[in-house]
């Protein structure tokens, strides 16, 4: 049992193998509150805040002629024309056009990309740039929870929020910022040099910035000093686990990775100790088959990036599923009263008290799924769900069938696992509630949504 494949076969059935995993959600090894949680939150819409995302996430440096080629044939989206400063995001499927996941691709030379997010995109690239016959090199950089003792060999800190320009220009000692979404420059701050990208977590406009780790110290130390008089606050790990509801972004798909022979080769490649062979499945949403729970392009938002312009695994199963109909991605406001309920039943003294919505991020497992219904009929997922204080509610993103996806339609969450809950230690002996919900866009704060691709 030394590989996912075989950690499947010894469970017999991946989706119970997921669902009774004993990992909890996706973990941030950072502080969990530098100030306080809601104050960090608010930051980002209405000040600044610094994130540091140096060890949560994994890069994946490819090198080599290759490198390019690489990409275009696993990616659904092009990268015609893409190199050195520019960046991405990296969207793959599986062979039957199932998402696998997403992540940040940086071209940091022509010829040499960095893919950057949870492990599940750079497991997908490395498996075939290593037995796909390609002309590239990997080295990859774990993120801290898969190797504690090593050392990162960057560090990576985002500034966003209204005040952030102001911030990162009052620090910069080098040439006019590249502001314009998406796009790469760089920066000098305290005599060292990083390269940035443009874009924010949380919807908000701000700079990623990233060189190497021994120059992370003294770079954090002149953002916090600068940022003092914006009123900029670090974000810990609390904060930064309900940016994804607020920003739109699904974080964690599932990915279509555990049935069909064609992944086969893969799933025996991954490790029995991978993140896909650990993760965990949780919430109301529960089902045998674990291909329930996979996830097309359209249900996430990617399909207007899909393009059929290039050969890549999945392309033909895509082109099928085009026409549609497709699911849409919304945000759910949940009714004030009802998360009042459910907070009221933890006072209840006979039977037992509703699931705790651990305040912001209520997320228990890594890859949270709750049923989402519409006069006793299914019609969906809800996923991440947090607490905004800019909205004063608690949100979630949701993937909804498109007759109940118009802003103002009330459907229903169940939140809360069947049965009393599952036996994961991140779950408490519980009872299933309804939750009246409105949908909404994404992202749900109206001035990101307006303004957030059109950074100049």
């Amino acid at each position: 049992m030394n590989s996912l494949e075989g950690r499947i076969q010894a469970s017999g059935n991946p989706a119970k193998m997921l669902y009774h995993s004993q990992m909890g959600r996706y973990a941030f090894p950072i502080p969990s509150e530098f100030t306080h949680w809601m104050e960090e939150m608010r930051a980002w819409r209405e000040s600044a805040a610094l994130m540091d995302q140096s060890f949560h996430m994994t890069d994946l440096y490819v090198k080599g002629p290759d490198a390019i080629k690489l990409l275009t044939d696993l990616a659904v989206n092009s990268f015609a024309g893409f190199g050195r400063d520019k960046a991405k995001q990296l969207v793959c499927v599986s062979h039957e056009g199932y998402v696998i996941g997403d992540a940040i691709v940086f071209g940091l030379e022509d010829d040499e990309v960095n893919i950057v997010g949870r492990p599940i995109l750079p497991n997908w690239v490395q498996f075939f740039a290593e037995t796909g016959g390609y002309d590239v090199e990997v080295v990859r950089d774990q993120r801290r929870l898969d190797d504690p003792d090593k050392p990162r060999l960057t560090y990576r800190y985002e500034v966003q929020g209204p005040k952030a320009l102001d911030i990162l220009n009052k620090v910069n000692e080098g040439g006019p910022l590249t502001t314009k979404f998406f796009n790469m420059g760089r920066i000098t701050i305290a005599g060292c040099e990083a390269r940035t990208l443009s874009h924010g977590m949380g919807g908000q406009q701000g700079l990623e910035i990233w060189g190497p780790v021994e120059d992370g110290p003294k770079v954090k130390a002149a953002l916090i000093e600068a940022g003092a008089e914006f009123g900029m606050r670090q974000v810990g790990a609390r904060a930064y686990a309900a940016a994804a509801a607020e920003s739109g972004w699904v974080p964690s798909p599932l990915p279509a990775i555990y049935t069909g022979e064609m992944m086969k080769p893969y799933r025996e490649w991954l490790g029995a100790n991978s993140f896909e062979a650990q993760a965990s499945l949780g919430g109301s949403f529960v089902s045998d088959n674990i291909e329930d729970y996979y996830l097309t392009p359209w249900d996430l938002d990617y399909g207007r990036v899909v393009k059929f312009d290039h050969d890549f695994i999945g392309r033909d199963a895509l082109e099928k599923m085009a026409a549609g109909p497709h699911r849409q991605k919304v945000t759910l406001v949940w009714n004030a009263e009802d998360v009042a309920a459910a907070y009221a039943g933890l006072m209840d003294h006979d039977g037992l008290a509703p699931k705790h919505m651990e305040m912001p991020a209520a997320h228990y497992a890594a890859h949270p799924y709750d049923k989402v219904t519409k006069d006793g009929r299914f019609v969906g997922l809800s996923i991440a769900p947090a607490y905004s204080p800019g909205e004063r509610a608690w949100i979630s993103l949701a993937i909804l069938e498109p007759e109940v996806a118009e802003t103002g339609t009330e459907v229903t969450v169940t939140w809360g696992e069947p049965d009393g809950g599952s036996d994961k230690p991140t779950v408490e002996r519980h009872r299933q509630v309804e939750m009246r919900a409105e949908v909404h866009p994404w992202p749900i704060h109206e001035a990101s949504r307006l303004g957030y691709r059109s950074q100049t």
